[in-house]
């Protein structure tokens, strides 16, 4: 899943309300007091519509093991966001075992030339956690592969706030991630251990065609 699921992980920027102050300089006199008066009434309204039309307080990709991506060059969350996933993922050395599998499934251009969707995209360490008979047996299996990394991919690009829920994925079946806010897992029974909730660990990457959510297990299609 290593190329396909991965990649592209465009960064947005996070927007602040600036709150205007106003100060007066005056006089003794009563009528500047009234004109201060008038100033602080006035000044109230505008700081109201600031507010009103403030974006959210971060849409920057998150999680601790979003450590784990280079802060800077192609394989850099900003760096990630001008090429479509597979791309993405193979600059990112945090996905080399992903993009080893979507090369071996022969899914990088479809990859590529997908529109809007969201990957979630397993770490190296989440196939490492795989016991090597089982894993070099899947990367031997190419139907099997395929429908494995394809199961990792959701047609859409989802924000955090639409990441809860079943949804419906490349390889036709349904995959559901449970959480809130920026806590976001698989339940155990959807990964291939089995043993454990696979979570998001670095979220909402950017790519130039997908969204990104690297998790830190391998999910599994549903048993037939």
């Amino acid at each position: 899943m290593k190329s396909t699921l991965l990649t592209r992980g465009t960064l947005l920027g996070t927007a602040a309300v600036l709150a205007l102050g106003l100060t007066a300089c005056g006089s003794d006199d009563t009528s500047d007091a009234s004109a201060a008066a008038d100033m602080s009434g006035t000044s109230a309204a505008p700081s109201s519509a600031a507010g009103s039309s403030a974006m959210p307080a971060s849409d920057e990709p998150f999680g601790a093991g979003c450590a784990a991506v280079p802060a800077d060059g192609e394989g850099s969350f900003a760096g990630m966001t001008d090429d479509p996933v597979a791309t993405a993922a193979s600059n990112n050395p945090a996905l080399s075992t992903l993009v080893s599998a979507v090369q071996a499934a022969g899914l990088g251009d479809s990859l590529n030339s997908a529109t809007d969707i969201t990957v979630l995209a397993p770490a190296n360490a989440a196939f490492e956690a795989v016991p090597a008979d089982s894993l070099n047996a899947l990367l031997a299996d190419q139907a099997q592969l395929t429908a494995v990394l394809t199961h990792h991919v959701i047609e859409g690009r989802l924000a955090p706030d639409e990441l809860a829920g079943t949804h419906t994925t490349l390889n036709g079946d349904q995959v559901t991630i449970e959480g809130s806010g920026e806590d976001f897992a698989v339940p155990a029974a959807g990964t291939v251990l089995g043993q454990m909730d696979a979570g998001v660990i670095c979220g909402d990457v950017q790519t130039a065609n997908a969204t990104v959510y690297i998790v830190d297990q391998v999910l599994a299609p549903p048993a037939a």
